[in-house]
């Protein structure tokens, strides 16, 4: 696993749990608004890094959940995007062994890797970042995205009866009102759906200030507007 770190210990990454959280390195989109841009592009990391993080990082993390057994209750593991990752079923089935409970983070763009999970029963929660309404995906993710596969795996989840969430962060200039209400009717029914506040301390590209500046959404009028298409629509700041 190309890992980019952890932190040992949070209390909002996996709802209910006490967990610690897993940052995998490399991702198949390229949103200009990405609050965690080191962990985007692997080709970032020097080689010795890179060769260290694969082995020395993982060894790390795994030898410290081993002392925190009995302690923490889960692992939320994110990015980056982990479904990237060749050896992610490996890395999870050893956190599974430890007994702990395992959330994934996920941006939906492989599907395959997401049924093969379900499929060995390796996810307890599942967090399935929408970047917008479908038609705009290419656009907002900064790539040409598969939009089958980011149905497909909408769908997978719904039908996995494990636990899950959709959320999605509103950024202004990007994203309108009227894009939350075609979103709704696309993943309508869902138990949990989070609007999450845009923030410009650390973004990708900084060029997106640009459009964003001077612009505000009001996300509780989006919140009124689409609450009766899910069982919750929360917000995080």
């Amino acid at each position: 696993m190309l890992l980019g770190g952890y932190q040992k210990l949070t209390l909002i990454d996996y709802p209910g749990k006490l967990a610690a959280t897993v940052f995998t390195v490399g991702c198949s989109f390229r949103c200009p608004f990405c609050h965690n841009p080191e962990l985007v592009d692997p080709s970032s990391i020097l080689p010795l890094s890179r060769g260290e993080r694969k082995g020395g990082v993982e060894k790390e993390f795994l030898d410290f959940l081993k002392k925190r057994q009995g302690k923490l209750e889960g692992v939320c593991i994110t990015g980056g995007e982990p479904t990237i990752q060749p050896d992610l079923i490996k890395f999870i089935q050893k956190i599974k062994k430890m007994g702990f409970l395992v959330k994934l983070d996920t941006n939906g763009s492989r599907p395959d890797v997401l049924k093969k999970l379900f499929d060995l029963k390796l996810v307890d929660f599942v967090a399935m970042d929408i970047k917008n309404q479908i038609k705009y995906y290419d656009k907002t993710t900064g790539t040409k995205v598969d939009k089958d596969r980011i149905k497909l795996s909408a769908d997978l989840i719904r039908n996995s009866r494990v636990p899950y969430e959709f959320r999605t962060t509103v950024v202004p200039g990007i994203h309108t009102e009227g894009d939350f209400v075609v979103i709704a009717k696309w993943i309508g029914g869902a138990p949990s759906y989070y609007l999450q506040e845009y923030r410009e301390l650390k973004i990708l590209d900084p060029k997106l200030k640009q459009k964003t500046k001077g612009k505000k959404i009001d996300l509780e009028k989006i919140r009124d507007k689409i609450k009766k298409n899910f069982g919750k629509v929360g917000i995080r700041k």
